[in-house]
């Protein structure tokens, strides 16, 4: 059967008119037909908590793509990934790791519906997808900025100021994990304080909380013995909006100079803080709950750190013969 947006491809000037195909047809969007809806169930169920609201987030953004074409995503071929992703970089902007992690989306869905006998092969492959730097486009705040900021929390009227700054920066909690934090989650094992930590696809962890920690978590909850541990302004539990925004006017208030501070900035601190301290990578890995030792690596290097740099102790080895 022909694609709905075949005639797209039959035409090479539309083809490379990147305006064009970015705009939305003047006719109504194609609807989902009763087998894509089963498709999209089927891929989605796959996933849990965060990961499948992310996942679908993603997989909405191709579809919608699709449906402004009067395209059925079921009826894709490989030249209409190949033009999704050149919509991607080029009208929409999106960095390489974005467009990656979009795509990455619709490949998954297309491998589940080859899986559930929905198509005979996947549209995806052999799709040049974009390269990725090895290096995290995310830096952190340097040691020093990092005991400003810390300070400028502590020191903050708002009693939550000091526990959001601690549970990013001093536990590397990802910021759906601090924010989704309740009360009801304190608790102690084997002689620790522990939070008790929902993380990416649900998975449930016990984080250990060192005495400061601990003690801005009880300045931030106070006399309350339930709800979320972090408050808004207006009392309700803190969202990661909210929390950029705290975290932004504390680094102005700490003198820091950074373009723009955002929550990921504490977790990859924390990491490279870790790393800097001495502790061994694979520890940091566990420490920082990252499934792959290569992602805690990239943290690492894309510091550009010179503090370690072998050629100081190179320097210091030879330093009675210069």
């Amino acid at each position: 059967m022909a694609s709905p947006g075949a005639g797209e491809l039959s035409q090479p000037v539309s083809m490379m008119n990147f305006t064009e195909l970015a705009s939305a047809s003047s006719d109504p969007p194609a609807p989902f037909t009763d087998q894509l809806r089963l498709a999209v169930a089927a891929y989605l169920a796959r996933f849990k908590g965060s990961s499948r609201e992310h996942t679908e987030s993603d997989l909405r953004c191709y579809l919608a793509w699709c449906a402004e074409r009067r395209l059925d995503a079921l009826a894709a071929r490989r030249p209409h990934l190949e033009l999704y992703i050149r919509w991607m970089q080029e009208i929409r902007r999106f960095k390489p790791s974005t467009v990656s992690r979009r795509f990455s989306v619709a490949a998954g869905f297309y491998r589940t519906c080859v899986l559930d006998g929905v198509l005979q092969h996947s549209p995806a492959e052999h799709v040049r997808r974009p390269v990725v730097a090895a290096e995290s486009p995310t830096l952190g705040f340097t040691h020093l900025q990092f005991e400003a900021l810390l300070t400028a929390a502590r020191e903050s009227a708002n009693p939550c100021d000091f526990a959001l700054v601690a549970m990013l920066g001093l536990l590397g909690l990802r910021i759906f994990e601090a924010t989704g934090a309740n009360i009801a989650d304190l608790g102690e094992e084997h002689g620790h304080r522990v939070l008790r930590v929902c993380g990416k696809g649900t998975k449930i962890v016990l984080v250990p909380l060192p005495p400061a920690v601990g003690r801005a978590i009880d300045r931030a909850t106070g006399p309350r013995t339930r709800g979320p541990i972090l408050l808004n302004t207006c009392g309700a539990r803190m969202d990661r909006h909210a929390a950029t925004r705290r975290l932004r006017h504390l680094a102005e208030t700490a003198g820091i100079q950074v373009t723009t501070a955002h929550p990921h900035m504490l977790r990859h601190t924390f990491v490279t803080t870790m790393l800097d301290a001495g502790v061994d990578l694979r520890d940091v890995q566990i420490a920082a709950r990252h499934a792959d030792p290569r992602t805690t690596m990239r943290y690492d290097r894309a510091r550009q750190n010179l503090d370690r740099h072998p050629n100081y102790i190179l320097a210091a080895y030879m330093a009675s013969g210069t």
